[in-house]
């Protein structure tokens, strides 16, 4: 048992009478004992579950990605004027509403903004469907990639990739303990937040409850960063939703929080947002967005296309940018980015 970590957890563990938060340094030492197994494993399960019914703080998430970054490998910065945009999505994924994220990617990178996604293999509480196996599936294997591998990729092709059990084990460990109590620790919030990119990032994290969003800010401010953009979207994710308005919040260093409601009904978007029928029918509709062909799910890769080529400052506005994202899938460019993504060999 460690005595040190021991006191650590009695500290979140003692009740809402008793017990107290952790400072940003205590925070980084738990998370540092547990992801190097210092911790045992009842101490570590008692700590995501009691962390998770008191509710971690901003302090005390700023601490655990300072261990995160301390300890878990990040992909080695590459020389470029623009910061990379790294998305935070579940690592869980999604299990009820189809994604269109790897468009957004594709569709991004293809006009020159350096993307990276991050995550994991098939992972308890929602046990959705993870990324690495759509892009397998889309013919992209990057699961045995070196961080030097997909900083090549990075550089090639403006996409990189982090799969958490290849690149940051330490934390892959920790996965089955979702399993065993049943529910999200806060390292799930970590996910969203954190970024394995070692050079300057825009991070664009999803979130479902405004009061994650409110502690994101908070972190925000407490880890300096540059460029922060939350959205409300579906599952948690990314991806924004046609059925409803879309909430984005832009928070930029020494600039004033803006917060953005769009409503797709304004520009023609409104629909129905796609059930996942199943992976291989995803891979399906995926595909038939790659080779252009409109529809339902058409509508969504170009909602959301739109609105991320414009927050990335690659057009000037919504409109523009909706128009753009039409004129790039249509036009075979995100088709043309698969192949290459396709035909890199490393």
């Amino acid at each position: 048992m460690s005595a040190s970590f021991r006191e650590l957890l009695k500290k979140v563990g003692s009740g809402p009478h008793t017990g107290k938060n952790l400072t940003r340094a205590e925070a980084a030492t738990a998370t540092r004992l547990m992801l190097q197994q210092e911790a045992t494993p009842a101490q570590i399960g008692a700590f995501m579950i009691a962390h998770r019914m008191k509710r971690p703080t901003a302090e005390e998430l700023a601490g655990m990605l300072d261990a995160y970054d301390e300890i878990g490998g990040r992909i080695p910065a590459l020389e470029m004027e623009s910061p990379v945009t790294v998305f935070g999505v579940p690592y869980d994924a999604r299990s009820r509403t189809a994604t269109v994220f790897p468009i957004t990617l594709l569709l991004l990178a293809s006009v020159g903004v350096p993307v990276i996604s991050h995550g994991g293999a098939c992972m308890p509480t929602k046990y959705g469907v993870p990324f690495a196996k759509i892009w397998e599936a889309l013919g992209v294997n990057y699961q045995s990639f070196s961080l030097r591998d997909s900083q090549q990729l990075l550089r090639e092709t403006g996409i990189g990739f982090y799969y958490l059990p290849q690149h940051f084990p330490e934390a892959d460990k920790l996965i089955p303990y979702r399993e065993e109590i049943g529910k999200r620790p806060p390292f799930a919030t970590i996910e969203l937040i954190w970024s394995p990119y070692a050079g300057n990032a825009n991070l664009i994290s999803g979130f479902v409850h405004p009061p994650t969003e409110n502690r994101f800010r908070e972190v925000f401010t407490l880890r300096e960063m540059q460029q922060l953009i939350t959205v409300k979207g579906l599952e948690g994710s990314c991806d924004l939703a046609r059925n409803r308005t879309a909430i984005i919040g832009l928070n930029q260093r020494n600039q004033e929080f803006q917060r953005l409601a769009l409503h797709p009904e304004s520009y023609g978007f409104a629909g129905r947002d796609v059930l996942l029928e199943s992976p291989e029918k995803l891979i399906e509709q995926l595909q038939t967005i790659i080779a252009g062909k409109p529809g339902e799910f058409m509508s969504a890769a170009l909602w959301n296309g739109g609105i991320y080529l414009w927050l990335c400052g690659v057009t000037s506005d919504l409109e523009t940018g909706l128009a753009t994202a039409e004129e790039l899938i249509t036009g075979g460019a995100v088709a043309e980015k698969l192949k290459e993504l396709q035909g890199t060999s490393l």
